[in-house]
């Protein structure tokens, strides 16, 4: 399922969020650093990573077992092969999307605000975590007259301020427009309140 993008003017060019908009307060902000692992929670390629980690270990070790009984080496070696393969590329895909996790804890800390546009809500049938189909949210906006364009995935069904054509708050590093994330994050914490916050002042 998908919201097109409805015919809206241009993304309109960098600046600070007018009042209307969830507002940040100025960087750095207190980010902790254990908000890398919960986003690892609701990242499809993580939870992939984590189950070819465990079959990998499952693999390993059974494999090691039958290894070690003579007998039965001719069946243990390819089980601890194919254990060890799964082992590495978990660990490997699991490293990549921690990183990835990093960079939006850093945009999140030091981020500088813009205003933008979403351009295109989907739900993303293929994928379940936890009986629920993540959501990718996409965005655009402008710094010194370039484009740029960025997305983000959540567990919890858009509300009317994410469909497309509203504007948006994007934070984005400005050494790297690449590296950016709306803000607030779209992700829930377990009690309800987004997180981080937008600023309690404002």
């Amino acid at each position: 399922m998908s919201f097109p993008a409805e015919t809206t003017p241009p993304v309109p060019e960098a600046s600070l969020p007018e009042a209307s908009l969830p507002t940040p307060p100025p960087p750095p902000r207190s980010i902790s650093d254990s908000y890398a692992g919960r986003l690892l929670l609701t990242d499809g390629w993580a939870i992939v990573a984590f189950v070819f980690g465990l079959l990998g270990a499952i693999f390993t070790v059974v494999g090691t077992v039958l290894t070690l009984g003579i007998i039965t080496a001719f069946v243990g070696i390819p089980f601890a092969g194919l254990g060890l393969l799964f082992l590495g590329g978990g660990g490997a895909v699991a490293v990549w999307r921690y990183q990835e996790a990093q960079k939006i804890v850093a945009v999140l800390r030091a981020g500088e605000a813009a205003e933008g546009q979403i351009v295109q809500v989907e739900e993303n049938l293929n994928v379940r975590i936890n009986q629920r189909h993540p959501w990718t949210i996409r965005y655009q906006f402008r710094v010194g007259g370039q484009e740029y364009e960025g997305r983000v995935s959540t567990l919890n069904v858009p509300g009317g301020g994410l469909q497309p054509g509203k504007r948006a708050c994007v934070l984005y590093l400005p050494n790297a427009p690449g590296q950016n994330m709306l803000y607030p994050h779209p992700e829930v914490n377990s009690r309800g309140s987004t997180f981080p916050p937008p600023n309690p002042g404002l």
